[in-house]
This record gives C-alpha cells, structure tokens and sequence, in this order.
C-alpha cells in the first residue's frame, strides 16, 4: 500500500520532470536557451504578485474541467468533453438574461452559474448516458459531443444572441453589472477561484466519507462486485457525469460572470482539454486537482513572458502541455511494477562456486 502511494507521488512528478527536460531540448534546437526558458516558465508564472494574479486566474477553471474528467472517472469512465460543458455553460449564463428578467445582485449571478451547470450537466450526462444504455464508447462520444457543443455556440453568439454593437467580435450583450463576478479584495483574482477550491474540496470528501461516493468509487473500481452487491450503477455512473459536467459548466459560467461579461469566441481557449492533463496528474483526485491546476495554471500565465523575452510563440506552452500529457499516460505502464523483483531479474547471474577441499587429519585432502 504504501509503495503504491509512493509511485502515486513519484511517477507524474517524475513525468513533469522529464516533459520541462524534453521541453527544454525542444527550445535548445529552435535556438533558445533551455535554462532560460525553465527560469521564465517559473518566473511567469510564480514570480512576483502579478504573476500569481494570472496563475490563479487561469487555475480557477482548471480545477472545475478537471473535475469534468476526475469524477466519471471515478465511476470508471474516461470522459474528455469538459471544453464542450464548458463552452455551452458560458452559453447558458449569457442567454439566460434573453430569457428571464435577472434581479441585478448576487441572486441574478447565482442565477446565471446555476444556467451554466444545468447546462454542463446535461451535456456531459448525455455521453455517460449513451455508453450505459446504448454502448457507445464515452470517450470517443465525448469528445464528438464537445465539437458539436462548440458549432452551436458559434451559431448563437454569431446568429440570435449577438449584440448588433459587437462588429469584429461577435459577442453577446454584456451581463449587467451587478450579476458579475468581481475580483477578490480589490485583485485580478476573481471569486470564481474560491469556487473552484470549495468544489474540489466538496467532492473530494464526497467521495472519501459518503455512502454515495464509496458506491461510486465501487463502481468505478470494481463492477463486478458492485453488481454482486446490487448497487445501481447506470445510475452511480449517470450523478458522476452530471456532477463534472455541472463543474465544467461552472467553468464557463465563470468566465462569463467574471472575464470576459459576455459569450463570445475567447471562451474557447482550451481549458477543457487542459483539464484531462489536469486531472490525470492528480490521479483523479479532486484535493490533489487544486496544486496542478495552479502549476498549469502557472505554466499558461508564463506564456506570454516567454514570448516578449524569447521571442517563443505564446502557444508555446501548449507543447509542453502535450509532452507531459503523453508521459503521463505512458507513465502509467510503470504503475504496478515491482521494481524489487525486476532488480533481482536484471542481476548477473552468480558465477560457479568454488571447489571445496577438505583437509583430513594425516595431511591428506
């Protein structure tokens, strides 16, 4: 048990380790100094006050797609759809003002982020629905449904909710002011960060201390036994989907309420697909989410420092993002080694043993 915990520490450190080392070696042949670039990286994005206003920033929707993946895979699905959730959740919050009258004040933002949940939540459930009850492999339904969910947004900001003042950037209006989300004593860093942290807290003992999430965590780790014992597990598998597709939805409602006041392209921005890596380093673990998704978070915000100082494209932390994506799921084929019995294998075999002479008493041998 313990040396399981241990590779659960040691194998995605170990992973982020060699992704900045390759990334390194990426930037050396471009030109560019790899230790520079390390410095930077860690500079942009944890330097000063600045830097952790837009590591915190970006991290706030980090935690809440990474939840996306972390909870359906806890029931045993592997969910990589968060960006649609996320998108048609910003969606929800800008037109739900078309909709109803909003009172302007922290009623009408709770309002707009129970829109977006709904909304997420839905969208989600519909691929854990599919692959339960039509066999559709959740994965790949996910991720089609995430494009499908991208399409209709830009056919309703750009078409019946745009705002006919908004000419180069479709948009749609701009939530009243008192529905935003505003930033957090008087900083860049909004409120949504604080919901990100209640969410990966509250699940996270959801799913250590209650009845429910024990079941869902059978579920996801043994079906065979829930079955035996009877528990629903179409059912279990169907909360876990609305529950992360509700944190993704969350997301965007997020970034509506409190970035960028309305929906509009700049939601897309790749925080859903982020949030697989996310949540993969964190072993699915909502706590371990909070930690990883600053250090993304961090790694997003550094972008752009690296390209004023380096010259390196902004996108540039995306390849770092996809290295490290790789090896960690290559690095999930060292889980369950034992390493003590490779290294007896791996030992050169033992030489013959040495004749062994008896002396009898007379001199003789």
């Amino acid at each position: 048990m313990r040396s399981t915990a241990l590779a659960d520490i040691l194998l995605p450190i170990g992973a982020l380790a060699a992704a900045l080392l390759l990334f390194g070696v990426f930037v050396w042949f471009g030109g560019t100094d790899p230790v520079e670039v390390w410095v930077l990286l860690f500079k942009g994005a944890f330097g000063d006050w600045f830097s952790w206003q837009n590591t915190l920033q970006r991290a706030a929707p980090l935690m809440l797609t990474a939840l996306c993946v972390a909870l359906p895979a806890r029931a045993g699905l592997v969910i990589i759809g968060g960006e649609g959730a996320l998108v048609l959740g910003g969606l929800a919050a800008a037109a739900l003002p078309y909709a109803v009258p909003l009172p302007g004040n922290v009623i009408g933002t709770v309002l707009v982020c129970a829109a977006g949940m709904a909304a997420g939540a839905a969208w989600i459930a519909l691929a854990g629905a599919l692959r339960q009850y039509r066999g559709v492999n959740e994965t790949i339904s996910s991720l089609l449904l995430a494009y499908i969910a991208i399409a209709l947004f830009k056919q309703i900001v750009e078409g019946p909710l745009r705002d006919p003042a908004t000419l180069n950037k479709p948009s749609t209006r701009a939530l009243d002011e008192g529905i935003r989300i505003g930033g957090m004593f008087g900083s860049d860093v909004h409120w949504g960060l604080v919901l990100g942290l209640l969410a990966c807290a509250v699940l996270g003992l959801w799913l250590a201390l209650t009845a429910r999430g024990f079941a869902v965590r059978v579920v996801g780790g043994n079906p065979r036994t829930a079955q035996l014992v009877g528990l629903p597990a179409s059912g279990l598998i169907l909360i876990a989907c609305a529950i992360g597709g509700a944190c993704a939805g969350l997301a965007g409602a997020i970034e509506v309420a409190a970035v960028h006041t309305n929906a509009n392209a700049s939601i897309i921005a790749g925080y859903g697909y982020a949030g697989i890596l996310v949540s993969f380093i964190a072993r699915h673990n909502p706590i371990a989410v909070i930690p990883v998704a600053i250090l993304f978070g961090g790694f997003g915000a550094a972008g752009s420092l690296l390209q004023r100082r380096l010259d390196l494209p902004d996108a540039s932390v995306q390849v770092l993002q996809g290295i490290a994506f790789v090896l960690i799921l290559a690095s999930e084929a060292l889980r369950g080694i034992d390493w003590r019995a490779a290294a007896v294998k791996l030992r050169p075999p033992a030489g013959p043993a040495a004749p062994v002479q008896l002396k009898v008493e007379g001199g003789g041998t």
